[in-house]
């Protein structure tokens, strides 16, 4: 078995804050479609799509699975056909599956890491092997963990004491657009720019747009700082006319943005009319008036910030 060996299926490993956890199951779901739940001490799901874990906020790390077997002598047997050439290797066991004691994770290691031909190197190794222990079953394979790169959009030069955290708009844009190749995205109310920071930093091609003249000057610098091009402009979303692939709507919500049932109507309607995939937020209660922009409401969740609480529908 050679190292460039394709694996057979993906785990991911996962975690999210209690007020974050029907965002991070949306997201996911949005990912990685119909995976299958995997029992363990964390929560882990088992699919066949590849997805970069630098995608999501919540996957701590990919294992692309190599081998399995009913027992750790299996895995052992197998990991003996690994051929790493000059690469050095770890084998680390992987704490989300089946709890087991500290001295005990460490035999385990030893016992595979001990099979594999090749030089160990435990604090920089050219590949980091994790064993898996889950629903009675044995896997070994290379574990991918997430830069996290993003984690500096966190400061930006400007912002909303209430805009959407790099999290939330990360993952809004991830329920949005699950697949970015060829998608044409809109964010047609984008404040400061958040999910447009998010899009760009994924590669996704899109534009914004917000009648607050301070907000896309906030936006332009925003966007400049982490140098990305200047894709926004000063207008009204209700006389926007491109069509798009998908478009995200954060409705506004503070005291100067009350709006009337009718005015949220009217930009439901506009939304619609640029796209017919769209993720909408809001702080009110939206569903009716989303239904009767002509949208079917496909997904939803809550996010909290202590008493304050954002609805997410995911529209088609």
């Amino acid at each position: 078995m050679e190292l460039t060996s394709e694996p057979s299926e993906f785990i991911y490993m996962y975690a999210s804050h209690e007020s974050e956890t029907e965002l991070c199951r949306m997201e996911l779901n949005a990912l990685l479609g119909q995976a299958k739940p995997l029992k363990g001490r964390g929560p882990m799901l088992r699919s066949s799509r590849l997805l970069d874990p630098d995608r999501s906020p919540y996957v701590s790390m990919r294992l692309d699975v190599l081998m399995q077997g009913d027992s750790v002598e299996e895995i052992a047997r197998q990991a003996s056909e690994l051929e790493l050439g000059d690469a050095t290797f770890k084998v680390t066991y992987v704490k989300s599956g089946d709890p087991c004691f500290y001295e005990d994770q460490r035999m385990l290691e030893r016992r595979v890491g001990s099979s594999i031909r090749g030089k160990a190197e435990m604090k920089h190794p050219d590949v980091q092997f994790g064993l898996l222990s889950a629903e009675g079953q044995w896997m070994l394979g290379w574990c991918r963990h997430p830069e996290r790169a993003w984690r500096l959009h966190k400061d930006k030069p400007h912002n909303y004491s209430t805009g959407l955290s790099v999290t939330t708009a990360r993952s809004l844009v991830n329920i949005l657009v699950p697949e970015p190749a060829g998608v044409r995205a809109a964010d047609p109310c984008c404040g400061m720019g958040n999910v447009l920071i998010e899009a760009l930093s994924m590669g996704i091609d899109i534009r914004g747009w917000d009648i607050n003249p301070l907000a896309i000057r906030g936006a332009r610098a925003n966007l400049k700082h982490f140098g990305y091009p200047e894709v926004v402009a000063l207008g009204d979303m209700t006389q926007v006319t491109e069509r798009f692939d998908a478009a995200v709507l954060d409705m506004p919500y503070n005291l100067c943005s009350v709006l009337s049932t009718d005015q949220r109507l009217v930009m439901l309607q506009s939304l619609r009319r640029m796209a017919k995939r769209a993720v909408i937020v809001s702080t009110e209660e939206a569903a009716e008036s989303i239904q009767q922009a002509g949208f079917a409401i496909l997904d939803s969740a809550r996010v909290w910030k202590g008493s304050f609480v954002r609805n997410v529908w995911l529209c088609g």
